[in-house]
């Protein structure tokens, strides 16, 4: 028996690093044999496998429900179909629940199939298609991974890969761009964001009342309605998995390389959302008569210059105006003479137009980010402060207490260790509070870091903490306030460092479909040059645009996104806001991947804050409702939702 490899997604190949739009084309059949196939071929499909308990995780719960594999005459499909009525208790609604749904994908689409056993927690698989792209993971609570492969042997040509002992290879293709592509160590597989199908089954068998059961495993055959090809829409599901050095070597890929990449990443099918009357007045209203127009090639090549006549006419329709920073004398007026906050929407408005002014923040950030509540007096919160400040101080001392000897035979410890020291040397030296040698707000840095790597020992330490805890030391110039004011920034922002990155890829997600909703025509150019991914965007969203404004703006900016007005995704709106601002130089220069990416870095330092809040705000009133619908359940900054479920995991048997 081989032993099973161990693996995170984070170091996975197979299963990789964004968000594709679109979806290869699922069908039973191409048009070219859909005259001439048979009725017989469509009958007596049947039930050769089903699991119950099987979940995904799209966000920061799991969905439960129940994976089939479905025969039908020499084909074979695979089904996951999210159950009814125990998943309520999550807030899954119906619309949600389809949004999720896995439904019929033949084994023909499919390229292969890796199992995952780690050393605590379930048995998970990951479907890679044909096409580059992947299915989430599929947690098996109980059990039945060597069933299932078993199943599909019996059924389809299965082999293990020859590379890698835990990949099972359907009808073992691979390519040697693949096997290129992977020397690279860059993403191989995209997950899947589902396209129209032209295959379904019946309605009563994908939308049966999936009453979760201990049923288990079934291999007998159980008679099922037919296969029909009528089109059926789906969403996508929010993926996972990048780092900052996956972004970074992308930056350095040669032509060979980013052809292959584009070859993986490439939509064989458009979307599932179909244009309505409500698109249509988007558009009308956003672009001006000649914005679909592509503009010709400006000759500077470092040139970044805005399409400003788009957006002034933007900011005129819905951009209000920005405020000075709200300052003592005004703040005043929005608290009681006990310091509660006394209508927190208003301030919230209130900061969002203007920032706060420098000598504030240090009040107000705690506030804002949710570590005081708004109802909570001057008392209250310095009665906090001294308990919090005791608490920051005993779990700070876990690892001051580790010993050399206990170090030497901690090796996580000593990973994160080595990691945020290496970080914090090079985290904001420019300014004045971390510039210098020996410098003690460095040292808080790395304190208040490898604290927090105690204090969520899962989470731990990855690169750009650092970039998110720099303003708030520097604002607070408290070590114990700091810490709490990050912990309570993580709680929202803690998913776009996991080791699945669900977070990260729900908001590339998300930020395709606002772009594909707001600007048709720059999505339709982002199609055709193979960028739906949108890793581009991935250094603006995974530090709240850290790097691109200077340290004041960056300050003015993480303020007014914490007042989640008009919108908790507000910041996927100033995404938009950037590149439709942006729109005719990058379509105009004809910006393949490596360009468009290299534009966006050089973009550090030269966007207009104010314009783009503006502009944001008015793309956010624009989608409305519509544009909130676009974005998955759990997407980052929301709090995670928590069901509080327990699962059991049963041992399972390496095939």
């Amino acid at each position: 028996m081989l032993d099973s490899e161990i693996h995170d997604l984070s170091d996975d190949a197979d299963y990789a690093a964004s968000l594709q739009q679109g979806s290869a084309s699922v069908m039973l059949c191409n048009d070219s044999t859909k005259e001439s196939s048979s009725a017989s071929e469509l009958d007596g499909a049947e039930i050769v496998y089903w699991k119950d308990n099987v979940a995904i995780h799209p966000t920061q719960f799991a969905i439960s429900g129940r994976l089939k594999l479905i025969k039908q005459g020499s084909s074979l499909f695979m089904t996951w179909i999210p159950y009814k009525g125990h998943n309520a208790d999550t807030g899954l609604s119906d619309k949600d629940r389809n949004l999720y749904t896995i439904r019929a994908v033949p084994f023909t689409e499919i390229r292969s199939i890796r199992r995952h056993t780690p050393a605590l927690g379930w048995q998970y698989i990951i479907v890679v298609l044909s096409s580059g792209l992947a299915h989430p993971p599929l947690y098996f609570y109980s059990g039945g991974v060597k069933e299932f492969l078993a199943t599909i042997k019996q059924h389809v040509l299965l082999v293990r890969s020859a590379e890698d002992a835990n990949v099972f290879l359907v009808n073992d293709f691979q390519s040697t761009l693949q096997r290129t592509l992977s020397s690279l160590e860059l993403p191989r597989a995209v997950p899947l964001a589902h396209g129209p199908s032209n295959i379904s089954v019946d309605e009563s068998t994908l939308n049966e009342n999936e009453e979760r059961n201990d049923n288990g495993v079934n291999n007998g055959s159980v008679s099922v309605p037919q296969f029909h090809r009528r089109p059926r829409h789906k969403a996508h599901d929010p993926a996972r998995d990048l780092s900052i050095q996956v972004l970074e070597k992308f930056s350095l890929v040669t032509k060979f390389a980013r052809e292959t990449t584009s070859q993986l990443f490439r939509e064989n099918q458009t979307n599932g959302f179909n244009t309505n009357e409500r698109r249509t007045q988007i558009q009308t209203n956003l672009d001006p008569p000649n914005s679909s127009n592509v503009a010709g090639k400006i000759s500077d090549e470092n040139s970044a210059v805005p399409d400003s006549q788009e957006f002034d006419n933007l900011s005129l329709v819905w951009g209000k105006p920005r405020e000075p920073p709200l300052d003592s004398k005004e703040w005043i007026t929005f608290l009681d003479s006990e310091g509660r906050v006394t209508d927190s929407e208003a301030m919230r408005k209130r900061i969002f137009y203007g920032g706060l002014d420098h000598e504030l923040r240090n009040e107000v950030w705690g506030l804002l980010l949710g570590y005081y509540t708004y109802d909570s007096t001057y008392a209250e919160r310095e009665f906090l402060k001294s308990v919090k400040k005791s608490e920051y101080e005993n779990i700070k001392n876990q690892w001051l207490s580790i010993s050399p000897a206990q170090a030497k035979r901690f090796t996580k410890f000593r990973e994160r260790k080595g990691l945020i020291e290496k970080d914090v040397v090079r985290t904001d030296r420019s300014i004045s509070f971390y510039e210098g040698d020996d410098n003690p707000n460095v040292n808080v840095l790395r304190d208040i870091l490898l604290t927090y790597s105690f204090y969520n020992f899962d989470l731990g330490y990855c690169q750009g903490m650092s970039d998110l805890l720099s303003p708030i030391l520097f604002v607070m110039d408290d070590e114990s306030e700091a810490f709490w004011c990050f912990v309570a920034l993580m709680e929202r922002l803690g998913p776009n460092f996991n080791r699945d990155q669900n977070g990260m890829h729900s908001q590339l997600f998300a930020l395709s479909k606002l772009v594909e909703l707001l600007d048709s025509s720059l999505h339709n150019y982002f199609k055709q040059r193979d960028c739906l991914n949108y890793f581009f965007c991935f250094r603006w969203i995974l530090i709240q645009f850290k790097r691109e404004f200077e340290y004041e703006k960056t300050m003015i900016l993480w303020e007014v996104l914490w007042t989640h007005y008009p919108s908790e995704h507000l910041h996927l709106y100033v995404c938009v806001a950037v590149l439709k601002r942006y729109r005719n130089k990058i379509m105009g220069e004809e910006m393949d991947f490596d360009s468009l990416l290299k534009f966006i870095n050089e973009l550090s330092g030269h966007i207009d804050l104010d314009a783009t809040l503006r502009d944001a705000e008015a793309l956010s009133i624009c989608a409305g409702e519509e544009g909130a619908a676009r974005i998955p359940p759990g997407t980052p900054p929301s709090l995670p939702v928590d069901d509080g479920s327990v699962y059991i995991q049963h041992d399972d048997e390496v095939l």
